[in-house]
């Protein structure tokens, strides 16, 4: 949750490369998209996994390492990372925060500004439909970006959070946000329930774009 007081942070400029980030402490996607005149370029997607048996410091320190090497890799111009809206129980909570933290981190160290998106906005910007399920969300995915492949669900939420940071900054000039007014949730599209999913269609595969240069890839 936003702390009292706290305000969107607009984009100060027109970024082309965007990092999204779907924190998770088991599991961390990343995805990268370039923006390239109205289009929007898939670059590289893919999950960080870390052993569930493995410590929490030593989870959170292989997400900061894997983190750490996509942003030096792909040098992205924007962070986009999603808010804590709820959690399971309060163990839950306090373990998605540290990785949350530790995301953040890791673009505050390499100097990427971030912005933070909550779940439903990211969904409305891509699929039109704040409760779409993942698996539709996964379907819009690989048709706005033209994929070849079914990304993971982690890899597809943070493509998904990058898009919607795009989207918004085509919207902010428009609007003339100013940094002491949130930005307006974006509209259109509540009737879309029924996106079509390729459920069973297709597994998750390495990112071709990606291949053998980062090596947290979706198996």
């Amino acid at each position: 949750m936003r702390p009292p007081g706290r305000k969107r942070r607009p984009p100060e400029r027109e970024h082309s490369l965007v990092l999204g980030i779907d924190p998770g402490s088991f599991t961390c996607g990343y995805g990268i998209v370039r923006k390239k005149g109205n289009e929007r370029l898939y670059i590289a997607s893919g999950r960080i996994s870390i052993p569930k048996s493995a410590p929490l410091e030593e989870r959170l320190k292989e997400i900061y390492a894997g983190l750490t090497e996509i942003i030096t890799e792909f040098s992205p111009e924007a962070g986009a990372v999603e808010k804590i809206f709820f959690a399971k129980g309060i163990k839950a909570a306090l373990s998605l925060g540290h990785a949350r933290g530790i995301a953040l981190l890791a673009l505050a160290n390499h100097g990427v500004p971030l912005y933070e998106y909550g779940a439903l906005e990211v969904k409305k910007a891509v699929t039109g439909y704040g409760k779409a399920e993942k698996m539709q969300v996964q379907a819009m995915i690989r048709r706005l970006l033209s994929l070849n492949f079914e990304p993971s669900t982690d890899g597809a939420d943070a493509l998904a959070l990058a898009l919607c940071h795009l989207q918004q900054i085509n919207l902010t000039p428009k609007l003339n946000t100013t940094p002491t007014l949130p930005l307006p949730r974006q509209g259109g599209g509540d009737n879309l329930k029924n996106l079509p999913c390729q459920r069973g269609r297709d597994q998750c595969e390495e990112s071709p774009a990606s291949k053998g240069r980062v090596p947290y890839k979706v198996k």
